[in-house]
């Protein structure tokens, strides 16, 4: 780390600190050459392998205004969309790796987005995964309603029959 004050190519950690959000590490350096001191921001790279071959950095905001443009005319915030890009961003970067395909992080997209919004995960899902036909749609939201009733089921919410003995 060359010292932005001297330019002397080697400096000293003297505090590093987490962000609040946990993806960067800041550190406060002091140059051994002329005794000033700076800051310092390092923060992990993840790197988009696009269908092309082109590396991109992963960008939380591309993530939101590819999702944005399914969820138009739902009831979903700007900060749900924020909510969503960093839970992407956590899925993909478990993973470990430095570089991740374009296709992956679509993948990552659909299970946070039908969590938020069910009509906007079918839009996005329509378009992502090819849908060609209304089978493919039907399918979709078969999926849907089997996965509504695992879940009402194990809430204990299945509607109990009633008797009308009177």
């Amino acid at each position: 780390m060359f010292c932005p004050f001297c330019r002397h190519p080697d400096s000293r950690v003297v505090d590093s600190r987490t962000s609040d959000d946990g993806t960067s590490i800041r550190r406060r350096r002091q140059c051994p050459n002329c005794g000033r001191r700076f800051s310092t921001t390092e923060t992990a790279s993840l790197s988009v392998v696009k269908r092309n071959g082109v590396l991109e950095p992963f960008s939380r905001d591309k993530i939101i205004s590819g999702v944005r443009k399914a969820c138009q005319g739902r009831p979903v915030t700007d900060g749900d969309l924020a909510v969503l890009a960093q839970r992407v961003e956590e899925i993909v970067r478990s993973s470990g790796a430095s570089q991740i395909e374009a296709n992956d992080i679509g993948l990552a997209i659909l299970s946070p987005l039908r969590d938020l919004d069910e009509v906007a995960y079918l839009r996005y899902a329509s378009v992502y995964q090819a849908f060609d036909s209304l089978e493919d749609f039907e399918d979709a939201i078969g999926q849907l309603r089997i996965d509504h009733h695992s879940a009402a089921a194990a809430r204990g919410d299945a509607a109990d029959t009633v008797s009308s003995d009177g």
